[in-house]
């Protein structure tokens, strides 16, 4: 039997099938060539997931029609969505005092659903700031209250978690926020921030899923889906049931969490497809043996490539080896041209989307969860060829 290694890298996940015999529209799965693409999103699917949607895509089940025609009312959607709650909660061992939602608007519509739920009519909020998105957060955040930056790490191009502890937030703030790792820079929080009783949010779009998190240490955890969970379109948002209730009075409906939690996500039509394809990525983790797997599985390939950044000169790796994300491996030769030249080369190389964010240039390699070992084998490979080629 391969082990969970050898599965996500084939692709050999046995599906749960449903009960009764097989789909009458199922058809053989095939699929061309792929490349490595390590794009920070919408990133990369299991393979095995993808021929799953594949074999689904004509005809659900025994239902006769597509998820992607499927009433969001009827039993067999009902079925998907409910499962996929069920199964998210087993992956990251959520608390029953908590709201799962699926939610529409990406993360970034969370920047202003984060106050609006939040943060009273007068009140206050803390947020450190360790990247461009955690940035975007605050300044939607300073439109509804007192909200200030507790720490930050701007002045160093944000190539390191800003130091703070307890003392840095205001005793009286509705809450915390963090951007748990920052897919433009790199970095990530390497522990859980201790805010004490104030409430901590944590965007986690680029990380989430990709090791266990504590989920009991925060009062809200959300999370864009199109980074390691399904494609875009999807936005989970996890809550502890005691902040629900509190939206301010000009809340629209649609970013209201009690409203959508009291709809079980269903006040509108849902991200139906990206629901589904969720549903297929936990069942993926979970017969993976979980997030304490996948956790192992990413540190491997995060350490081959960070260990290769250090061993040479040829390239810079500039973010702090405390504050380095498993997840965003960001890179540079110091030369824009080259720089330009290896994104070009390693695309035509068949490793695709390494082009560092526009806003800070050089090089990003996203090994999310579905990125195999081998794909960050031939990373280091064309890297070390592209270096012997280039020297200055």
């Amino acid at each position: 039997m391969p082990d969970q290694e050898d599965q996500a890298r084939r692709g050999t996940f046995n599906f749960i099938r449903m009960k009764g015999n097989r789909p009458p529209c199922e058809r053989t799965v095939t699929h061309m060539n792929r490349v490595y693409n390590f794009s920070a999103g919408p990133s990369m699917l299991p393979l095995s997931v993808l021929e799953k949607a594949q074999s689904e895509l004509v005809c659900y089940g025994s239902s006769g029609m597509s998820v992607m025609e499927m009433s969001h009312r009827s039993p067999d959607y009902e079925e998907i969505i409910k499962s996929a709650e069920a199964l998210l909660r087993k992956l990251m061992n959520i608390p029953d005092n908590y709201k799962v939602l699926f939610l529409q608007g990406g993360a970034s519509t969370q920047f202003a659903s984060v106050p609006l739920n939040l943060l009273p009519v007068g009140g206050k909020a803390d947020y450190i700031v360790s990247g461009q998105f955690s940035g975007k957060a605050y300044k939607e955040a300073k439109k509804y209250g007192d909200v200030v930056v507790a720490a930050t790490s701007e002045a160093d191009t944000f190539s390191h978690i800003p130091s703070f502890d307890k003392d840095s937030f205001r005793k009286d703030a509705a809450y915390v926020h963090v951007c748990y790792n920052n897919t433009i820079y790199g970095t990530k929080f390497a522990s859980v921030p201790d805010t004490g009783d104030i409430p901590l949010v944590a965007d986690m779009s680029s990380c989430i899923l990709s090791e266990p998190v504590d989920v009991s240490k925060f009062g809200v955890i959300y999370a864009g889906a199109q980074k390691n969970m399904a494609p875009a379109g999807l936005t989970v948002v996890i809550v502890r049931e005691d902040l629900l209730g509190n939206a301010r009075p000009e809340t629209p409906s649609m970013l209201d969490w009690k409203l959508m939690a009291d709809n079980d996500s269903m006040y509108n039509t849902p991200p139906c497809y990206a629901i589904y394809m969720a549903k297929l990525v936990y069942e993926w983790l979970l017969d993976l043996g979980g997030l304490e797997v996948m956790k192992k599985m990413n540190e491997k390939k995060a350490a081959l490539l960070y260990d290769y950044l250090d061993s040479q000169d040829y390239y810079k790796a500039p973010v702090h080896k405390d504050s380095r994300s498993m997840m965003n491996v960001t890179f540079v030769t110091g030369n824009a041209d080259l720089d330009k030249k290896f994104a070009s080369e390693a695309g035509k190389a068949g490793l695709k989307n390494l082009k560092g964010h526009r806003s800070v240039g050089g090089m990003r390699a996203s090994i999310y969860n579905a990125m195999p070992y081998e794909g960050v084998v031939a990373l280091v490979e064309f890297m070390k060829k592209f270096a012997e080629e280039n020297q200055k």
